[in-house]
């Protein structure tokens, strides 16, 4: 009887909802005459109704239904647009108007001034930035690693760390969808291409801490990925000597089905042969993506997001050569190597997403996705290494070469890694807009993640011929001055084989409001998520856990001469485990593990000011994270391996700073520095810098054109981190090693001559078929700066003593692009 009240007071509650809804809504992207997006249109309707577009030109607003409306777009450098509209009760209608410039001379860069994002904490990144701004990985992740807090110490990688945490901590949606990235990638030579496809990019939000409750589960970030929606047919494509892509996109002729597809292809041969071990190496990158929308009415859209990717690594190396130590002692390590890798990663991916729009302040979702992957590593490597003192005498003939040998010695790698995941989610979504200054958001979500994972690695090394035993055996070994009778045993031998099932329930609840205090803008978001996972498997003992997680955000706008915003956000966020945080280094999975659970304090400053009569921002964060319930881990170039215990504790705080404006009339650079300090206590024996601890980060992003030539542009992508706590060897006791890496130092430069300006007219025929059309060469690391990733340990039996030899990175390379809009 309960139910069936409950039943009918929904139902009830439904039709009052749709009766009292009698509006329509407009929405759309504002373009100038270039196609170029325009920030800070006014849209006012003569009912009152008004909106203002971002930074991506979008807007929305919504207007009173079966009465006829007239809309106002105006624009302080464009000429207004009017128009009339008569629609009908809970219709929605696409207009995309294009305004006239009305001056003489306008910038192409709007500085964002009092916006969403700016009262969430979250920092909006233009798609025309991150396709103009190449590197040796492209994506949206190469614009990342210059934001303060974000740290990418390893440019062949699209992982990156935010705040001290670690690659696993970030979350990634596209159109309100999660999506996942690769399992056993060990080293960045091994990544293919981002998930996501800069092409089909129309809004990229990031948020390094203190986002909202509705976002998902992580401890440090959210990257939120809007894809486009096209209003018209056009393609594009994009050539290099490391691959390339092309894009299609289009619409209907009655405006119901718009779709967006892009394939990419990446070949890392040209930097991958400049590395130090030589080799024949075959990396094969590619995907093909696409987002469909089918509006059967006004209240009810289809979306499809779609993506199949293909990665395959072969390498076969042959010899190696480093040169290490100091002027007055410089060392070298000779290798040679007979064997080969062979690593395979597919990817199938697809998602429907389903929009009702009850009425004008309602609107329903429901979401439904499947993410398959397959992937295998398989090697078999025979490393026999020289290790010795090098000849500085100039004008020796062998000037260079190692003519003294301290340690000689082999290491044989072997691995029959496979894994199989298989991952269902179904959501559903809902938006209730209580009035023009509230809402309210919920979501319920089941997910089910089955994994099979067969896990197979030994590591024999010996040193001047006598076997290394591994550390954690206590029988003394005195060789060679003793001869050791006892059992040859691998320095290292995982074998294992695990099936594991993970259900999960989430739910959240998020109210926000834009209110005043006195004449103060105001702006508060409060929330509550609901995570429930359920662990099972082959030979695990089933396991339930449940975790609540509150967060909240405000921010007020004083009405002070200056323009200045102040806002604070924090909660508490847990991280469920995922199957790698499960398994432990030995391929065991503990089902025992608990949330990693951290406290988050953020306090923020925007202050936005003109100089040189162009716009400026100075945005400024400190934050706070204290962490229990630590599971702590060993990273070794982009693996992570969980100790599977909850056995630390931790904390984290710094200070993040980012000025952006227009350095150079019509261009937006910026310039960025963080501190953070982040340190572990793991069983109570003190607290150490943890694996991602990066004390200090530079980051500049600049653009820039010949005054006298404004087709001919350039930008600088430069990176500075101190360097990170690693390259201790992967059995060792962090306690003992607490060994840094080099500084990481990196310049990107990129050029480029605009042969076709979208801004320029053409009597020529065949460049009138182009909206654009560019010619470019970059330089990757143009200082040809030596940065490390890991060490390799090698040592002399006789002396028992270790040296760490850096595994560097990759050096100077020159690239040419040409890309094309049509």
């Amino acid at each position: 009887m309960k139910n069936t009240k409950f039943l009918l007071t929904a139902i009830l509650l439904l039709i009052t909802l749709t009766v009292l809804g009698q509006t329509a809504t407009i929405r759309g992207v504002i373009l100038d005459e270039n196609e170029n997006p325009i920030e800070g249109v006014n849209i006012t309707a003569n009912t009152g109704e008004g909106a203002t577009t971002n930074r991506n030109g979008f807007y929305e607003i919504k207007i009173p239904a079966n009465t006829e409306i007239t809309i106002i777009f105006t624009h302080v450098s464009h000429k207004r647009v009017e128009q009339k509209f008569n629609l009908k009760n809970g219709s929605e209608i696409e207009y995309n108007p294009v305004l006239k410039i009305n001056v003489e001379q306008i910038a192409e860069v709007v500085i964002n001034r009092n916006t969403r994002q700016s009262r969430t904490g979250v920092t909006t990144i233009s798609p025309r930035v991150i396709r103009t701004i190449k590197g040796a990985q492209p994506g949206v992740e190469n614009i990342l690693k210059t934001l303060p807090g974000v740290n990418i110490s390893n440019e062949l990688s699209t992982q990156y760390s935010v705040r001290g945490g670690n690659f696993d901590e970030n979350l990634v949606y596209v159109n309100e969808i999660e999506v996942y990235r690769p399992f056993l990638i060990r080293s960045g030579n091994q990544e293919g291409l981002s998930f996501v496809n800069t092409d089909l990019v129309s809004n990229v939000d990031f948020s390094a801490g203190g986002f909202q409750a509705r976002y998902g589960d992580k401890l440090s970030s959210v990257l939120d990925i809007t894809y486009k929606n096209p209003n018209r047919f056009g393609a594009s494509a994009d050539l290099s000597l490391l691959g390339g892509s092309i894009s299609a996109e289009t619409v209907s002729k009655d405006g119901k089905f718009s779709g967006i597809a892009g394939v990419r292809y990446r070949d890392n041969s040209l930097i991958l042969n400049n590395l130090e071990t030589n080799g024949n190496v075959e990396p094969v990158f590619a995907d093909v993506q696409t987002y469909l929308t089918y509006r059967f009415s006004d209240k009810f859209h289809l979306n499809f997001l779609g993506n199949i990717s293909l990665n395959q690594y072969n390498f076969t190396p042959e010899n190696r050569q480093t040169n290490f130590g100091t002027i007055d002692e410089p060392v070298a390590l000779l290798v040679v190597y007979e064997g080969q890798e062979q690593t395979e990663y597919q990817t199938y991916f697809g998602a429907f997403k389903a929009n009702y729009f009850l009425n004008d302040k309602t609107t329903l979702k429901l979401i439904g996705s499947a993410y398959h992957a397959t992937e295998q590593e398989y090697f078999d490597i025979l490393a026999q290494y020289r290790l010795g003192e090098v000849n500085t005498n100039i004008g020796d003939d062998d000037l260079g070469e190692v003519e003294f040998s301290e340690g000689i010695g082999s290491q044989f790698t072997r691995a029959r890694n496979d894994l199989d995941a298989l991952i269902f989610n179904l959501e559903h979504r809902g938006d209730y807009n209580i009035d023009a200054d509230s809402n309210f958001e919920w979501s319920v979500k089941y997910t089910r993640e089955d994994i099979r994972d067969r896990l197979v690695e030994s590591e024999v090394i010996d040193s001047a011929g006598f076997s290394i035993r591994p550390p954690s055996l206590t029988e003394p070994n005195f060789q060679p001055d003793i001869p050791f009778d006892g059992p040859l045993t691998a320095f290292q031998n995982i074998r294992a084989f695990n099936e594991v099932q993970i259900n999960r329930l989430q739910a959240f609840a998020q109210y926000k409001k834009n209110t005043k205090i006195g004449r103060h803008d105001a702006y508060y978001n409060i929330g509550v998520r609901a995570h429930s996972w359920t662990i099972e498997g082959e030979g695990i003992e089933r396991n339930t856990q449940t975790v609540f997680s509150p967060r909240a955000q405000f921010a007020i706008k004083p009405d002070w001469n200056s323009d200045m915003l102040f806002r604070a956000a924090g909660g508490l966020y847990y991280q469920p485990p995922f199957y790698r945080e499960l398994r432990d280094s030995s391929g065991i999975v503990r089902p025992n593990v608990k949330a990693q659970k951290s406290f988050h304090v953020v306090l923020g400053n925007e202050y936005s000011f003109e100089m040189w009569d162009r716009p400026f921002k100075l945005v400024s964060e400190v934050y706070y994270k204290g962490l229990t319930d630590v599971n702590p881990y060993t990273l070794e170039n982009v693996r992570i391996r969980y100790r599977a215990r909850n056995n630390a504790t931790a904390y984290a705080y710094g200070l993040d700073m980012r000025l952006n404006g227009e350095f150079v009339p019509g261009t937006e650079s910026w310039f960025s520095f963080g501190y953070l300090k982040t340190e572990e206590n793991i069983d109570n024996r003190g607290y150490i810098s943890r694996p991602t601890d990066q004390r200090l980060k530079f980051g500049i992003l600049f653009q820039d054109y010949v005054p006298n030539m404004p087709d001919l542009k350039m930008y600088l992508n430069l990176v500075y981190n101190t360097g990170l706590p690693g390259g201790s060897p992967s059995y060792a006791d962090p306690y003992d090693f607490q060994f840094r890496l080099r500084d990481y130092r990196r310049a990107d430069l990129g050029m480029s001559y605009e042969i076709v300006n979208p801004k320029k007219t053409y009597s020529s025929q065949w460049k009138q078929g182009f909206k654009s059309l560019s010619l470019g060469i970059e330089i990757y690391n143009m200082f040809n700066n030596q940065n490390a990733i890991t060490n390799t340990w090698v040592r002399d039996v006789n002396s028992q003593r270790q040296f760490a030899i850096p595994n560097f990175l990759t050096p100077r390379v020159f690239n040419v692009r040409l890309s094309a809009r049509l």
